[in-house]
């Protein structure tokens, strides 16, 4: 396997199910010839004898976001022409095909100025929901006449951001608030709002809300007269971010505030019959980092508290692993979805796994009447959920073991995988052999993953740590693409769950609060002895890797230790102080982290005890910084304080910086981009490990 492998890969990435469970329809991306990502919808027949998956749209486009209408007939999707230069995503509508017959082709139902975000049928299939962003523009300056005509000499001045189209920069921002910009997105000039349109062709869409505050994830109330979102229109959103749950009326009107959390509340869902509210979220108050998102129940009309469906449960609702054979370039989605009588199904990530889990309700009281349950056991990392209208099938899009996502069912206690389409790239190379081990650390004992060259057996070979993101991530027993490249050129690498992993519960966090470089620290550490000790590792020959949080444990190790002899950063974190205000979640996220902040001497030094630049006169391992130039979650400016030290010592390091890519470009990237940072890593290590 080399780097070019990415131009291979196939990812599985959205999926909506029928509501008679009869088949599903799934994303496929792939990489066309010209290195460009392309996406097409696919029919998958779940029922017996229906049948093998067939493409549903074709062409030189990414369609994403499969929406399947209640009445089983239509999907609605986005669409981006790639052809088109600035294309923008459209509203689609595709009949459905009996399973026999060939696809039609799909029509245009919306086409916003500033394109098309989430979107819900409502229970009638007469209508779609979807978000776009809309105008005023946020913070943009507008550009009068005078201002245009003092352009310089071949300026277009009939375009820029603002002024109704071209592509000339803006004149100017006025910032008024601390939500501006966000990763992926960059300048957030525009808020996201709601709208509905009939399903029907030349219908004009309906505008119901409107404010300086976005709207997410929408849901219909059952008879249709109303929608839920969920959106923060507190005064210090910007600042400290708390998502309510919202309900407005079909036809517009001013919306009602129903639910409130201790934390930011996410994904409403209302119950068949109406009268119950679920949604994602913590009900305690001030929540921190070790307090996992559950599920919340409450009464739909907002007149009763919301009760904690499963407190005792102390596992993240959704999934958070960190695998990268997701793609990474759409949004998990894990529900919770309610399921007829069944009550409530919902991904949970447990254990460095995630899995559909059902939660039972008694809807008369709202209240859980057993424990929650896994419907399958396996070494999956699933990514998105979809379930039919009664309940009965519990579909998935995720890896299993080390195999990259399928479409699968939970089907008596285990995991049936129904495509292969999406795994097929992975076949022409040899995969990791992966095992799991548990080291003895000093909070305990410690998963650790070990990826090694299949045939390796228990020799000692040169290792590479690689540290997940997050903190609050997680590795799973699939693979990133990064690891499969590693042990393809020799390396073993470990994959340790430290201290701060989520899906191992709230004491497996908390002494992770505040402390970023102690027991995490310490995890690294034991999870490299464990591997030397049962002789898998030379202990000459150890490389570290990460990229987000994991920068900065490397960053952070290499300051600390002589053990390693080579290190890649990306996207990481040197300086705290810094980081506390240049992400675009800095003091919100140092607050829930417990990392300090630099409004008073307490907090900044604690903010600075937590930081690599603390230590960059102790480095000496040759490092390889890597860093996405439109990073806003981890901005350049943490790497180039630790690149510009590192050279005043005289030590060995490198800065590479890729142009407009936000953090996760090693899996959302430009197809050459991640070609040439798979490369550079490769090249690195083989450089200064010898190998």
């Amino acid at each position: 396997m080399t780097p070019a492998i990415i131009r291979r890969q196939v990812v599985l990435e959205e999926l909506d199910v029928a509501p008679d469970g009869r088949f599903a329809i799934v994303v496929r991306r792939a990489v066309d010839r010209a290195d460009r990502y392309v996406s097409h919808l696919w029919l998958v027949p779940l029922a017996r004898g229906a049948g093998r998956a067939r493409a549903l749209t074709i062409g030189q486009v990414r369609d994403t976001r499969p929406r399947i209408s209640p009445d089983g007939r239509r999907v609605a999707f986005r669409r981006r022409r790639r052809d088109a230069r600035d294309a923008v995503r459209t509203l689609e509508l595709l009949d459905i095909p009996d399973l026999a017959e060939a696809a039609g082709q799909p029509w245009t139902v919306a086409a916003p100025e500033h394109g098309v975000g989430a979107l819900a049928w409502s229970p009638q299939s007469d209508r779609i929901a979807f978000t776009s962003q809309t105008d005023p523009p946020r913070f943009l300056i507008p550009e009068g006449p005078a201002r245009v005509a003092r352009s310089a000499p071949g300026a277009d001045a009939g375009g820029g951001s603002g002024s109704g189209g071209g592509d000339r920069a803006p004149l100017g921002r006025r910032i008024t608030r601390a939500d501006w910009r966000s990763d992926d997105e960059g300048h957030v000039d525009r808020w996201e709002h709601l709208f509905v349109v009939a399903a029907r062709p030349g219908a004009r869409a309906r505008r119901l809300t409107r404010g300086d505050w976005g709207v997410a994830r929408p849901s219909w109330d059952p008879d249709g007269r109303s929608l839920v979102f969920a959106a923060d229109r507190s005064a210090t959103a910007d600042v400290r971010p708390r998502a309510t749950i919202w309900r407005v009326g079909a036809s517009g009107g001013e919306p009602l505030e129903i639910l409130v959390l201790g934390g930011p509340a996410s994904n409403p869902a209302i119950s068949p019959d109406g009268r119950w509210l679920a949604a994602v979220g913590v009900v305690e108050p001030d929540q921190l980092d070790d307090l996992s998102p559950g599920i919340v129940i409450a009464p739909a009309d907002g007149s009763g508290p919301p009760i904690a469906l499963a407190p005792t449960l102390d596992r993240p609702v959704g999934s958070w692993l960190d695998t990268d054979l997701h793609g990474w370039q759409v949004s998990s989605h894990g529900g919770p979805s309610w399921a007829g009588s069944h009550g409530l199904v919902a991904l949970v990530s447990d254990r460095g796994r995630c899995l559909p889990w059902r939660f039972s309700v008694d809807t008369s009281t709202g209240l859980g009447t057993a424990d929650p349950r896994p419907l399958a056991v396996a070494d999956a990392a699933c990514d998105h959920l979809a379930i039919s209208a009664d309940g009965e099938r519990v579909v998935v899009v995720g890896t299993l073991a080390g195999r990259a996502p399928e479409v699968m069912t939970a089907e008596r206690g285990r995991l049936r995988t129904r495509t292969g389409f999406g795994s097929a790239w992975q076949r022409r190379v040899r995969q990791p052999e992966m095992i799991s081990v548990q080291a003895s650390g000093s909070g305990g004992p410690l998963d650790v993953w070990i990826a090694s060259p299949s045939g390796a057996g228990r020799s000692p070979l040169p290792t590479i740590i690689d540290i997940h993101g997050g903190p609050l991530g997680a590795w799973a027993p699939a693979p990133s693409l990064e690891v499969a490249l590693l042990v393809s050129r020799g390396y073993r690498v470990l994959l340790p769950n430290i201290r701060g992993s989520a899906s191992y519960g709230r004491a497996w966090i908390q002494p992770q609060l505040g402390d970023w470089g102690g027991v995490d620290a310490d995890d690294v550490h034991a999870a490299l002895d464990h591997a030397i000790r049962l002789g898998l590792t030379d202990p000459e020959r150890v490389g570290v890797l990460g990229l987000s949080y994991g920068g900065f444990m490397v960053n952070w190790l290499i300051g600390t230790s002589d053990r390693f002899r080579a290190a890649v950063s990306e996207n990481g974190v040197a300086n705290q102080v810094s980081a506390w205000a240049n992400s675009d979640s800095g003091p919100d996220f140092c607050r829930t982290s417990l990392l300090g902040d630099p409004l008073s001497e307490t907090g900044m030094l604690k903010l600075w005890s937590q930081s690599p630049l603390a230590h960059v006169a102790s480095v000496h391992t040759p490092l390889l910084i890597l860093q996405a130039e439109a990073d806003e979650r981890c901005p350049k400016a943490d790497n180039e304080q630790f690149f510009v030290a590192l050279r005043m010592l005289g030590r060995t390091v490198e800065y590479v910086l890729y142009p407009d890519e936000y953090h996760v470009y090693q899996a959302a990237g430009r197809v050459d981009r991640r070609i040439d940072r798979m490369t550079r890593i490769l090249d690195w290590f083989d450089q200064h490990l010898g190998n």
